[in-house]
């Protein structure tokens, strides 16, 4: 793509002023991808009855500590989200959990059939239906598709953000709460971090990395929001919590040090 004067000076400028994210100490990763999300998403009500049917405390605690709220794509906005009541059964591969001490996890699980819960990718005919089990993986049938290797990294804040957007709409979500692929996250969570993101010029840089679909409709994949440089943060933070979202953008500009020709081609964007 060919860039005009002023796109080639914006673009200088932003690769002058920062590092890179993936050069930062942080992990860029995506959220949670269980094969069948009807089976492993559930309602609130859902997830009562099955901490009802735990026979002791000590597998309601353990059943408890298993569940965990989640977000998907939707339900998170421009600095913040609206939890929807929905839950995971965090049945990691990598944690190496016993499914026999999870009895009412199990129960629940084997109502929607092991064949479509294993993880062979084999198709069966189910009482005339086509049933596809899950992708062909070594997990077994009661686990997530997913390894999720970086499991910890959902017990501490986070920024995430729905993974087609019409414009940036990155939050903080808190410690122990989950987030559904294809949403991607930034662990540790970090409020300086966070504006940059949501500000119009960072939003400009990212979204030249890649192609916008039909409707405005934006992949932020995480390639492309690793290449953003950021200036690392010197002393007190620029931003304050009473900025409204054009106070932030100005102190990006300033930061990255545009000039007004330069900001008024991103606000016209």
């Amino acid at each position: 793509m060919i860039l005009s004067p002023v796109e080639q000076s914006i673009k200088r400028k932003i690769e002058a002023a920062g590092v890179p994210l993936k050069d930062w100490d942080i992990s860029i990763n995506y959220g949670i991808k269980t094969g069948y999300n009807d089976a492993f998403i559930i309602s609130g009500a859902k997830r009562a009855e099955i901490l009802a049917e735990c026979r002791t405390e000590e597998e309601r605690r353990r059943t408890d500590e298993l569940i965990r709220p989640v977000l998907r794509g939707r339900d998170i906005k421009r600095y913040g989200y609206e939890f929807a009541d929905l839950y995971l059964i965090a049945t990691f591969p990598s944690r190496h959990y016993n499914i026999e001490e999870y009895p009412a996890v199990k129960n629940y699980l084997l109502s929607f059939g092991i064949k479509r819960l294993e993880q062979t990718g084999k198709e069966y005919i189910v009482n005339g239906e086509k049933i596809k089990a899950r992708k062909k993986t070594n997990n077994k049938w009661f686990e997530t598709q997913d390894s999720i290797s970086y499991w910890d990294d959902f017990f501490k804040p986070k920024i995430v953000w729905g993974n087609l957007n019409l414009r940036a709409a990155y939050a903080v979500a808190p410690e122990g709460m989950f987030v559904n692929a294809p949403c991607p996250m930034i662990v540790p969570a970090d409020e300086y971090l966070l504006r940059i993101l949501n500000s119009k010029l960072a939003d400009y840089y990212i979204r030249n990395l890649g192609v916008t679909r039909n409707g405005g409709y934006f992949e932020y994949k995480p390639m492309f929001i690793e290449k953003l440089p950021v200036p690392p943060q010197k002393g007190t933070s620029p931003f304050s919590e009473k900025d409204s979202e054009s106070q932030i953008d100005q102190k990006v500009y300033k930061l990255y040090g545009l000039s007004k020709e330069e900001i008024d081609f991103i606000e016209r964007q």
